[in-house]
């Protein structure tokens, strides 16, 4: 079983600003509370095949994931997608509109997929993100504000 979910948020920032942080991929903490650490490889600039390797606390459980970007289109455009073998794995994105020039529309979403076990949790699991989706959203805005 799969599920998919999605999060709009407008964020005041310009939109080169707000991909900018969020291409950066490290930041994820600031608006992820389950992310405990997050690094890059390689270091430098954010590209396709960049690998975000975190540990994350999930339902009181710490795992390890493996995220690489898929594409990469500035100043519109960040998808990924999960290399790690958990229970539960996902492709997910942000869309960048530009509001005007000032302000930026962000939509987050993520398509999440059970694997073995996890086929059981992908449906608690989707609908937990979704019902948080819009607060995700709420949280980048705030992290890009604030830096």
């Amino acid at each position: 079983m799969s599920g998919r979910f999605s999060g709009t948020a407008v964020v005041d920032r310009p939109i080169a600003e707000v991909f900018a942080f969020l291409v950066e991929g490290t930041n994820d903490p600031k608006f992820s509370p389950r992310v405990l650490s997050i690094r890059k490889e390689p270091e430098g600039p954010s590209d396709v095949g960049t690998l975000f390797i975190s540990q994350v606390k999930d339902a009181g459980m710490k795992t390890d994931r493996t995220f690489e970007l898929t594409e990469v289109e500035a100043p519109t455009t960040i998808r990924w997608t999960e290399l790690s073998k958990n229970l539960v794995t996902a492709e997910g994105g942000y869309d960048l509109e530009d509001r005007c020039g000032t302000q930026t529309r962000v939509t987050i979403f993520n398509t999440l997929e059970g694997h073995g076990l996890g086929k059981l949790l992908a449906g608690f699991a989707a609908k937990a993100a979704a019902k948080d989706a819009d607060a995700f959203a709420q949280r980048i805005k705030a992290a890009v504000e604030a830096s």
